[in-house]
């Protein structure tokens, strides 16, 4: 079987001898390299960016599919969305290998499940309105391969975000998102330059599908979620600096209203 890129051996050796400047010298310039990868993936992505909001302005949800690092960083990216762009928890749901435990704790062979990743998302009644993107920095995850072949089967629209090329996975995905970074610095140690990309590649489509579902306005995370402090005084802010209010009634229109977006409606209206 051919060795694929994310499994070559590392260009630099003997790491232990080498000193802890010249490491980070040495990590940070192969994460230089991230960058480059992933803008190639770009047409490809705006592509299933638009096929996404298609089916989610329609009522579809998007599903995240993966194992260990990948999964761990879909179910980031699903659970950062509500907070940041004020959409409902089940709008986006990311699913890992092995479950919810192995976010902290591998769970042995979980990923070995072809049926695993559909049997996790069974629960949800995934539709045909529905987007499934499988995260797997090898491409041959047989979880992520037995959900997106399936999710094919149902009609459901799917991606696969990538490290190497023509992988199993991509060739069960709509739309392959691949950023092949090359070797890891540690050999075959996807959390590092893979598990970059990775996370650029999900910024990047997540952020991209809210805004043209209009959760942004301006520059402005209007629709975020008030669930701390700092949040509420960034919406103040924002309040604010929109309707000329002071700062104190800008706040109590905020928490009466419980969304900049919502208060500036309101404020505007009268």
């Amino acid at each position: 079987m051919e060795k694929r890129i994310t499994e070559q051996s590392s260009e630099y050796d003997n790491l232990p001898e080498m000193s802890t400047h010249d490491l980070l010298v040495a990590i940070n310039r192969e994460d230089a390299h991230v960058h480059e990868a992933v803008r190639k993936a770009i047409p490809t992505m705006e592509q299933l960016v638009e096929r996404i909001v298609e089916r989610m302005r329609r009522g579809g949800r998007l599903f995240y599919i993966g194992a260990g690092t990948s999964g761990r960083l879909g179910v980031t990216d699903a659970s950062e969305l509500p907070p940041t762009f004020g959409i409902p928890f089940d709008r986006v749901i990311g699913l890992i290998a092995g479950g919810d435990g192995a976010l902290r704790r591998a769970v042995e062979h979980a990923e070995d499940d072809l049926q695993g990743a559909w049997r996790d998302m069974t629960p949800y009644h995934p539709t045909a309105d529905d987007a499934l993107v499988g995260i797997a920095a090898s491409g041959t995850t047989p979880y992520v391969i037995g959900g997106l072949r399936e999710a094919r089967r149902h009609g459901l629209l799917t991606g696969a975000v990538v490290c190497n090329p023509r992988s199993p996975v991509a060739a069960e995905a709509d739309y392959a998102l691949e950023a092949v970074v090359g070797p890891e610095f540690v050999t075959g140690s996807t959390r590092m330059k893979a598990g970059t990309a990775q996370k650029m590649m999900l910024n990047m489509l997540s952020t991209t599908v809210m805004i043209r579902l209009g959760r942004v306005e301006g520059n402005r995370m209007v629709n975020m979620q008030l669930t701390n402090n700092k949040l509420v005084d960034r919406g103040t802010r924002m309040v604010a600096q929109t309707t000329g209010l002071p700062e104190e009634e800008a706040r109590g229109a905020l928490l009466r209203w419980g969304s900049v977006k919502r208060a500036i409606e309101e404020l505007k209206s009268r």
